[in-house]
């Protein structure tokens, strides 16, 4: 007779596999870790001190914010208020001290219901985002100067972002259950640092990043309604919808998909409704507001403009803008569709949002926010998300010394016009470049850093090991040997493997 296995090999035989060290696979990963002793060691990867990653994780990326903030220093201690150039000079400018004053919040107004002094007359932002200013604007201590008041708001909102860069960090460093240590790209980002307090932006972000979290659970409700106020807090967010849809599409997931639209468009509507009845036209004024902007900073369409005799219209700008976005996207579908292996939802997520980028008519500097936890989830390579963080940086510097030559009078201090074309352009050749390494990862799936050690799609939830029911071209008729994935993926911390054919 056999003997019976122990509970203590029993247990051994379903542990969950250890993480992956980044320092072990990424050459980059291992230089820079020699700034801090050299490699982790597996005590630490396995969690079993204090320092676990996503504490590690949690903190790098509040230490991070902490610099951002410092690097803020001179504005805050007068540049946004004692000269225009000054605060460009010093690359520090942010839009929360100056719409304090500029969209009524010093005075009491209540946005969307209130109007503003001037031609702007509501508050541009949408709903979600409106009501965090507000909140912090409740927390702000009144008195003193309008400076003073400005100071303290300012205060208040990082205080506020930094809560969502740290949740930011912790549900990026939990998506991959394998990988945590991939937090530490998004944590390390510079250009997230530097652009983290210059809109409100971390707040859609994080609501996204969550979501995606949720997602990568199997909760397609969560995961909606996160997705929903997401997108109650900055446009960008609905966007993941069009890439999940084909992805469910292949997978034959539309109970999960029908879930997860459901979810987003009642977390929507309970969000904007109320607004929407009460406060119609303050309510649009994002809406209008986004569709009679013109061209502005940071676009192709900018260079263009700026190189033309007879620039386009507002209206020429936006159809053509949207006719570019349409066919990204369907380029995305028939890549999600037709690739030899079902592509990963970050992957897609990723390519989604930065088509949007590249084609949009504006570019502000702090949309790199919206793309880092992605990039992170999508192509977790050092090398290639520093190169491309390097070129954010350069943008983000280069805007600010345009905005000093614009500002400065006669002086001329600053980046000309010539040159800020050049880093607009740097901008989008990063954001090109990280999307081509992404698509090549798609299409030759052994090189995906991710896919790399057997796993499928570790934020892909229900999509995670599903055998795909709809594909297009090649890849509906597989030779052989490539019928089905090397490894079939583990459902981690549960000692079950799931094949799936694909």
């Amino acid at each position: 007779m056999c003997p019976m296995p122990s509970a203590e090999s029993t247990q051994a035989s379903v542990r969950e596999p250890d993480p992956v060290r980044p320092t072990k696979e990424d050459e980059v990963a291992a230089a820079g870790s020699e700034l801090f002793g050299g490699p982790i060691g597996r005590r630490a990867l396995l969690g079993t001190s204090w320092w676990t990653p996503v504490r590690v994780i949690a903190l790098v990326a509040i230490g991070m914010f902490a610099l951002g903030l410092v690097q803020k220093a001179p504005c805050y201690n007068g540049a946004w208020f004692f000269g225009a150039s000054s605060q460009y000079t010093h690359a520090c400018y942010s839009d929360i001290p100056h719409l304090y004053q500029g969209r009524g919040f010093i005075d009491g107004l209540v946005p969307y219901f209130d109007k503003l002094p001037g031609d702007m007359q509501y508050l541009e932002y949408p709903v979600l985002t409106g009501v965090f200013m507000e909140v912090a604007s409740w927390l702000t201590p009144g008195g003193g100067s309008v400076q003073d008041q400005q100071q303290w708001y300012w205060m208040v909102n990082a205080g506020m972002l930094m809560v969502c860069a740290a949740v930011i960090a912790v549900c990026v460093t939990r998506t991959h259950a394998r990988r945590p240590w991939d937090g530490l790209l998004v944590a390390l980002a510079p250009a997230f640092a530097l652009t983290a307090t210059i809109n409100w932006d971390l707040l859609a972000v994080a609501l996204t990043a969550a979501a995606m979290l949720m997602w990568s659970r199997g909760r397609s409700l969560a995961f909606g309604v996160l997705l929903g106020l997401a997108t109650a807090a900055k446009l960008y967010p609905f966007l993941l919808l069009g890439p999940l849809l084909v992805l469910c599409w292949r997978a034959g997931k539309w109970r999960e998909y029908g879930t997860a639209l459901a979810g987003a468009a009642v977390a929507w509507l309970v969000v904007n409704v109320p607004v929407m009845v009460f406060a119609f036209d303050g309510w649009s004024k994002f809406y209008t507001f986004s569709q009679e902007r013109g061209v502005d900073f940071g676009s192709f369409w900018l260079v263009l403009a700026q190189n033309s005799d007879n620039p386009l219209s507002t209206d020429t700008v936006n159809t053509l803008a949207l006719l570019l976005m349409l066919l990204c996207s369907g380029a995305v579908a028939a890549l999600a569709l037709a690739a030899p292996r079902r592509p990963r939802f970050a992957q897609l997520a990723f390519l989604i949002v930065a088509a949007f980028i590249l084609t949009n008519k504006v570019y502000s500097p702090q949309y790199v926010l919206w793309l880092v936890p992605l990039a992170a989830l999508a192509r977790p390579k050092w090398r290639d998300l520093l190169i491309w963080q390097a070129c954010e940086v350069a943008y983000f510097l280069g805007i600010w010394m345009y905005l000093a030559y614009t500002t400065s009078g006669d002086a001329h201090k600053g980046l000309p016009t010539d040159g800020y074309h050049w880093v607009i352009g740097l901008h989008l050749l990063g954001t090109l470049y990280l999307c081509v390494m992404v698509v090549r990862d798609i299409l030759m799936p052994d090189r995906d850093p991710v896919r790399r050690h057997g796993a499928d799609d570790p934020s892909g939830g229900v999509l995670d090991g599903a055998k795909d029911v709809f594909v297009l071209g090649p890849a509906a008729h597989p030779s052989r040997h490539t019928a089905h994935f090397a490894g079939p993926p583990v459902e981690w911390g549960t000692g079950r493997e799931t094949g799936s054919s694909l």
